[in-house]
């Protein structure tokens, strides 16, 4: 596991090794984590909490790890991890722990989504008592029934829904996921 940081000085490097990390590579991942790294680096310097979250995240008094499992190649991941760090960054009870997927696989078939891998997967463990008090993802609430409606209608997530899907995240700016998140809290 590493720190936010560490992961992004990952990533940063993986792509500059025209790599990703995860046990399987190939050009299309290394090319989702050349975009994904340059979304995080955006995120990372203009996501913004609104002040509501703010006040919510720094009254929080709970000692708390946030572990988030996650990859390089993962739009979503992409798209929520950096308000992920603002958050915990905000409040000394969050120690936000970084771990990937692929190397982390019997932490990630405990917390399976739908029966399935998904991540971003963020586990919220008490840290006195090793309690898993709540999970976030794969994807904020309002894109999760984006994909939910979308597989029921067609079956399967296409190249269409995926740049629609980043598009909303745009629109966004993280405001449904820092909301999400935000709930852990309360």
């Amino acid at each position: 596991m590493m720190t936010y940081p560490k992961y992004r000085a990952l990533v940063a490097t993986l792509v500059d090794e025209g790599k990703s990390t995860g046990n399987t590579q190939s050009e299309a991942l290394t090319n989702y984590s050349l975009l994904n790294n340059k979304r995080m680096q955006r995120l990372d310097k203009k996501g913004v909490l609104n002040e509501t979250a703010i006040e919510t995240i720094k009254a929080y008094n709970r000692p708390v790890q946030w572990i988030v499992l996650t990859e390089s190649w993962c739009g979503d991941a992409a798209q929520v991890l950096p308000y992920v760090h603002k958050i915990a960054s905000l409040n000394e009870n969050i120690d936000l722990k970084i771990a990937l997927r692929d190397e982390n696989l019997d932490l990630m078939d405990a917390h399976l989504t739908n029966g399935g891998r998904a991540i971003p997967k963020l586990i919220m463990i008490d840290k006195e008592t090793k309690e898993v008090l709540n999970t976030f993802g794969p994807r904020p609430s309002e894109a999760t029934k984006m994909v939910e409606e979308y597989k029921n209608t067609y079956g399967t997530l296409t190249p269409e829904f995926k740049k629609e899907l980043q598009l909303w995240y745009t629109k966004d700016k993280g405001q449904n996921a820092v909301d999400d998140l935000v709930d852990l809290l309360v």
